[in-house]
């Protein structure tokens, strides 16, 4: 995967990188990056964020009979409601039967449910609420198969992320209620997350579904247990997702000049994308298929879709790479006397993570006997892809090794149903209760969450008002006679 800009690198690993890492960044984006890594490795020291793992990792009796119960769920419960879902795969916003087995358990331990939300009918939102005056606790859960060529199939683990979240939950739930703990547990329910248009957590962010919640965790399948460094960034670029619909006129193909040929339109489009690639720097994406192409060999295809994903690691020069796809399609569609329109139907962004959350969540993740764990921090990327929600609110995706085998495939949905994937399912569903637990019961450590938060979300706002400044468009000069 192309690397993203130097920013989204903390400064502790700018500081120990070879020159091979600089030679992949370009002169702009270091330039831009220089100050912003500075005042993040300045607020990373000022945060000592060992300092409060040290603390908040210590024994505790009380957080680790919490921990214990939602450990005891997965075993008794929700290890095999993981497996039922996994064996009855559904895809993005189709997922009913899913959603009810897990609306169903969080209303029998005293949960209120709203379903649908944002419009969206496999969403929900699932609420316990303890005495006022606590903080909120967020829980995003997701349950979407991918699509496969086969078949529907749970080669991320999605299937199993809603039990991981259903532990934590009433783990919390029920000890906020036994010890008088002021505060709230809410539980997001998001589909479609492999699929756009709608991106669903974009969607129920924009709904105002998230407002309030202090604190969101998540996890998600993985080959090793990672944590993100601090910082901004996505875990797959940042997406433009286009369609380029063309239209044309049907004939015969006999007599193809009394027709316009809107598949030839979607054809030059991609050979205009290639005759431009070289004028773009070169971590850009440009990722398409076409989706429909006509019905017959023998009637001039009037209509042709092709289905982009645009993508670029910052999202400022993102808008000169989409400006390029946008003008290939509008030349093809004048080459070929054929009409586009142009459908900018979804779009994901970078998200912030924070050592406060990610260094505890990790030490937890080893504390609980994580497996194939990667000593150094990845690259800084939200909780949740879209980068709506995490780069508004803090949060932490888990990560411990759930599989043997690379995301989206046939070896890890296997790896769902097999004791790997277990192990690390129920890890998660620990440590993710004792970050929550930690968070809800200590007001020192949620002010610091909150101080590096809001520091980093002003260095991201610094970061991209600086690369709007330093990157330039050539001047292109009206030719001479």
């Amino acid at each position: 995967m192309t690397r993203l800009p130097l920013v989204v690198v903390t400064a502790l690993a700018v500081a120990a990188a070879s020159p091979a890492v600089f030679a992949q960044e370009t002169p702009t984006e270091r330039a831009a990056a220089r100050g912003v890594l500075q005042k993040l490795d300045a607020l990373e020291r000022s945060l000592d964020v060992p300092s409060i793992v040290k603390t908040l990792t210590a024994p505790n009796p009380e957080r680790e009979k919490v921990v214990a119960r939602a450990k005891q769920l997965m075993d008794t419960e929700l290890l095999a409601l993981g497996d039922d879902i996994t064996q009855h795969p559904e895809i993005g916003f189709t997922e009913k039967r899913s959603i009810k087995l897990l609306i169903a358990y969080l209303d029998k331990h005293g949960f209120r449910t709203e379903l649908p939300v944002a419009g969206l009918d496999t969403a929900f939102v699932s609420e316990w609420t303890g005495r006022p005056g606590g903080p909120t606790l967020g829980v995003i859960v997701e349950y979407d198969a991918l699509r496969g060529t086969e078949r529907p199939f749970h080669g991320d683990q999605h299937s199993t992320q809603g039990p991981i979240g259903l532990a934590a939950v009433v783990a919390m739930a029920e000890y906020l209620q036994q010890s008088g703990t002021p505060g709230k547990v809410v539980v997001y329910g998001t589909p479609g997350e492999e699929m756009m248009p709608p991106n669903a957590k974009t969607v129920m962010y924009d709904a105002g579904v998230f407002a309030g919640a202090d604190v969101i965790v998540r996890s998600h399948s993985s080959g090793s247990t990672t944590r993100p460094a601090p910082g901004f960034g996505t875990c797959c670029m940042n997406i433009d997702g286009v369609k380029y619909i063309f239209g044309g006129a049907p004939a015969h193909q006999l007599a193809s000049w009394n027709g316009r040929n809107a598949l030839e339109g979607v054809i030059h489009l991609f050979e205009n994308i290639d005759s431009v690639r070289s004028n773009m720097r070169p971590e850009a994406r440009i990722q398409g298929v076409i989706t429909e192409g006509g019905a017959a060999p023998n009637v001039v295809p009037d209509r042709a879709v092709a289905d982009f994903y645009i993508r670029y690691p910052d999202e400022v020069y993102l808008r000169t790479v989409r400006e390029f796809v946008d003008n290939a399609a509008k030349a093809a569609a004048l080459s070929t006397g054929t009409k586009v329109k142009i459908d900018y139907y979804g779009k994901a962004r970078d998200g912030i993570s924070v050592a406060t959350l990610a260094e505890v969540g990790f030490a937890h993740m080893k504390q609980y006997g994580a497996t194939n764990v990667v000593p150094e921090p990845g690259k800084p990327q939200g909780y949740e892809e879209t980068g709506s929600v995490s780069s508004a609110i803090p949060g932490l995706g888990f990560s411990s090794q759930s599989s043997n085998w690379p995301n989206h495939t046939y070896g890890m949905e296997a790896d769902a149903l097999a004791e790997v994937g277990h192990h690390g399912f129920t890890v998660d569903a620990q440590a993710m209760t004792a970050l929550l637990f930690d968070f809800a019961t200590h007001a020192d450590y949620r002010a610091a969450v909150e101080r590096e938060f809001d520091g980093i979300k002003q260095l991201f706002g610094e970061y991209t008002a600086a690369l709007e400044k330093t990157y330039t468009v050539p001047e292109v000069k009206d030719p001479k006679h």
